[in-house]
């Protein structure tokens, strides 16, 4: 039943995702009828109902049909059994994306085993934290063929068995291993297929290019076992190459493509010098920072016959939270959009306005972290660390991370709304907003700037902030930064990371 402690938020009636098809449990947490058992029924029944259809593309390398996959799979996973894997056991994935990274994470499955994800860019010592704290038994890498022996499918496997852990990122200190069970990548796949309008009767021809990283969850959950769950194809780019992306559009018949707003503004600008036929992508997500409703409308023009939206989610929650559908795409852009069917909010209040902290359950939600005694939920909700407002009509707006919000001689001054601001200024291609200590002020606002061109007049940016923000807001330290800003895997800034390297020198107001 409803805790009494934390209340979830009334759903908007205009909210557009329905909950036709959907039930509530003895705690109130909404699921979707008639699920899968698990991840290895769905690929089963592909590998049967379309063998031969592609499940999965590695740009410049191999192509598996579903029953190619199946078989790959299933022989990783009597070669895993050989060596001793019991039910269970933890086996890591440290392939970078592409077709040995998908058939590990199948076979592990398959064995009745536990797929780990590890960030390939975590540094030994931090890969060493990951596979201790997961108490992995076996690691699967590019040093080392993937195992084989007789083929073996996992039977019984139920919806709450634990499938895969994928890593937190780990922004404000070590990473956490969040488990996903089988029901909440398959309560993910059901709301892609949802908030998205994919249509079920042509499902075979999506065909999503995946440019993000497979250990995380954007990659994984919400493109290739998006895709799997559709009977629909995987096509891998290995690694950031717009060239490589752009040839893809065309050449593999791409239907679906995720990523964040910087790499979107670049798309845009090549597309425009170089035009190439893009008229086969019917979707367009985004997430991970604020975007300009500018870059919203430019890839409206760009992706001329693609519905545009943003969503929102975690590593926790096994991705998706919050869609941003189409029709709000461009007027709301400031928005992460309506609760998706199956996720509960509440906001937990911050310092008596009406922002709050935003807390959310549901069936693709973590019961708690692996390896830790620490609880993650709060009479059941997940506490996400972002502070957010909701409008009268229920769309979600990100104020800021609870870490991340600046008070300013008492003034709360929210670094996304200056960050959104500043991505709708010309000339500025990236921006991430820090609290500068000051010895009277508590903190003052300071912005690092990556430039369009070469020509970035910092006084006029400046100038223009201050004709939409209030002048508490608008930034006394600026540092022009030359080089992208670093990102995690999810797209997100790392803040952190900008603080130990900006020097920013006298403030100019």
């Amino acid at each position: 039943m409803t805790s009494t402690a934390i209340r979830p938020l009334p759903r908007s009636p205009l909210n557009p995702f329905g909950l036709e098809d959907t039930h509530e449990d003895a705690d109130g947490i909404r699921h979707y009828d008639d699920l899968p058992a698990s991840l290895i029924d769905v690929l089963t029944h592909w590998a049967a109902a379309t063998p031969d259809v592609e499940a999965v593309v590695e740009l410049g390398g191999e192509r598996l049909s579903y029953a190619g996959l199946l078989d790959r799979a299933s022989r990783v996973a009597g070669g895993l059994l050989a060596v001793g894997l019991e039910p269970g056991d933890r086996v890591a994935l440290r392939y970078a994306a592409g077709v040995d990274w998908v058939v590990g994470f199948w076979g592990t499955l398959l064995a009745g085993g536990i797929a780990v994800a590890v960030n390939t860019r975590f540094a030994e010592p931090e890969v060493d934290y990951a596979l201790r704290i997961a108490d992995v038994r076996i690691v699967l890498g590019p040093t080392a063929p993937l195992p084989s022996g007789e083929p073996y499918v996992h039977a019984g496997a139920r919806p709450d068995d634990v499938a895969a852990i994928f890593y937190t990122s780990g922004t404000t200190g070590h990473p956490k291993a969040a488990p996903t069970t089988h029901h909440a990548f398959l309560s993910n796949a059901e709301t892609m297929v949802r908030a998205l309008d994919i249509p079920r009767d042509k499902s075979g021809d999506l065909r999503t290019l995946i440019s993000v990283p497979l250990f995380h969850v954007t990659g994984c959950n919400s493109q290739l076992l998006t895709a799997a769950y559709l009977g629909g194809t995987s096509v891998i780019l290995p690694g950031l190459d717009l060239d490589a992306f752009l040839a893809a559009l065309t050449s593999e018949r791409i239907t679906f493509i995720v990523t964040v707003p910087a790499v979107y503004n670049l798309l845009v600008r090549r597309l425009a010098n170089s035009p190439a036929d893009v008229s086969g992508v019917s979707l367009v997500g985004y997430g991970g920072a604020p975007i300009a409703a500018s870059l919203v409308e430019a890839l409206r023009a760009t992706f001329t016959w693609a519905r545009v939206f943003n969503g929102f989610g975690m590593t926790e929650t096994a991705s998706l939270i919050s869609v941003l559908p189409d029709r709000d795409a461009a007027e709301h852009a400031d928005s992460i959009g309506f609760p998706v069917p199956v996720i509960d909010i509440a906001l937990d209040p911050v310092g008596g306005t009406d922002h709050g902290e935003l807390l959310v359950r549901g069936p693709n939600v973590l019961a708690g972290y692996w390896g830790s005694a620490d609880p993650a939920l709060t009479d059941g909700w997940f506490r996400t660390g972002d502070v957010v407002t909701v409008d009268e009509e229920g769309r979600i707006r990100l104020v800021d991370r609870v870490k991340d919000l600046i008070n300013r001689g008492g003034e709360n001054v929210a670094s996304v709304e200056v960050e959104a601001a500043l991505l709708g200024t010309p000339g500025v291609l990236e921006a991430a907003v820090l609290g500068v200590p000051d010895e009277v002020m508590g903190e003052k606002v300071g912005a690092v700037i990556v430039p369009a061109g070469d020509d970035l007049d910092v006084e006029k940016v400046l100038s223009d902030l201050g004709t939409r923000l209030a002048d508490y807001k608008v930034p006394q330290y600026v540092a022009v930064h030359t080089g992208p800003l670093p990102r995690n895997a999810g797209g997100k800034v790392l803040k952190h990371r900008l603080r130990d390297g900006i020097h920013w020198g006298l403030p100019r107001r």
